[in-house]
C-alpha cells in the first residue's frame, strides 16, 4: 500500500513514516498542502493521512479540492483533541476517519487496514481468492491451509493483484504501491520478484499480459 503523510511537525512526520515502512507499507511525508498537491498530481496513493493544521493552508481546504474534483481516495485526518467542529467538518468534507494527537501507531495502523477493508468492500483483513488466504495484519500466506513464506516484496506483490484480482496491473502500478520516494529500485525488480512467486505458487498462478503487466489467472478465482 502507498501512503501520503501530509503533516508538518517534522517529528510526528517522520515518526509515522518509519513506522509505517517498518509495517510494510510505502510510505511518503510531505510538509504542505501545496507539496502534497504535486505529489498527488505526480504518483498515486492509495490513502493520504491528512493533518489539519498547514502553513500554506488548512488540510479541509485539500479535502475539499480532492472531492470537488472526484477523487475517491482514503482520507485519515488528524486533529487535535479538543477540535470537535474539525473532525465533523473533516467527515462531512469526506474523510473516510480522524485520529486526535497525540495517537498510538497501533490505533493508526488499525484504522488504516480498517479504512482499507471498506473502501475493497471486505468485511475482514484477510484477502481471499480462491484457495489462496493471505492476511496483511499477520503478513502471512496460506493455500489450501499450508502455509507459504514469502519475502517483503513478494508480499506486496501478491497483494496488490489479489486485492485486484479482475484487473491487469501494469509495472508502474506495482512499483508505485511497493517503493516510496528514496527507495532503491531496479529497472527489472518486479520481473525478478513475480518469477520468485511462481516458484512457490506455480508458474501459471500469475499471468503477463505482454507490454502491460500482471493479473492473477481468472481459475484461481
Amino acid at each position: 500500500m502507498r501512503i501520503l503523510i501530509v503533516e508538518d511537525d517534522r517529528i510526528i512526520g517522520s515518526g509515522l513514516q518509519s513506522g509505517l515502512r517498518q509495517k510494510d507499507w510505502a510510505a511518503d511525508w510531505v510538509g504542505s498542502k501545496s507539496q502534497a498537491l504535486s505529489a498527488l498530481k505526480a504518483e498515486h496513493f492509495d490513502l493520504i493521512i491528512l493533518d489539519i493544521g498547514l502553513p500554506d493552508g488548512s488540510g479541509l481546504e485539500l479535502l475539499k479540492l480532492l472531492r470537488a474534483e472526484g477523487s475517491s481516495q482514503a482520507v485519515l485526518i488528524l486533529t487535535a483533541r479538543d477540535a470537535i467542529e474539525d473532525r465533523i467538518h473533516g467527515l462531512d468534507l469526506g474523510a473516510d476517519d480522524y485520529l486526535t494527537k497525540p495517537f498510538d501507531l497501533q490505533e493508526l495502523a488499525a484504522r488504516v487496514r480498517a479504512i482499507t477493508r471498506r473502501h475493497q468492500g471486505r468485511g475482514s483483513n484477510a484477502v481471499i481468492v480462491g484457495d489462496l488466504h493471505l492476511d496483511p495484519e499477520g503478513h502471512t500466506l496460506s493455500r489450501n491451509g499450508e502455509s507459504i513464506a514469502l519475502s517483503r516484496r513478494e508480499f506486496g506483490i501478491l497483494q496488490a493483484l489479489m486485492e485486484s484480482s479482475d484487473k491487469v496491473l501494469t509495472h508502474e502500478m506495482l512499483e508505485q504501491k511497493l517503493y516510496g520516494w528514496g527507495d532503491e529500485l531496479d529497472s527489472n525488480a518486479i520481473q525478478v520478484h513475480v518469477h520468485h512467486l511462481r516458484k512457490k505458487l506455480g508458474p501459471d498462478l500469475i499471468r503477463t499480459i505482454r507490454g502491460v503487466g500482471y493479473t492473477l489467472d481468472a481459475s484461481t478465482q
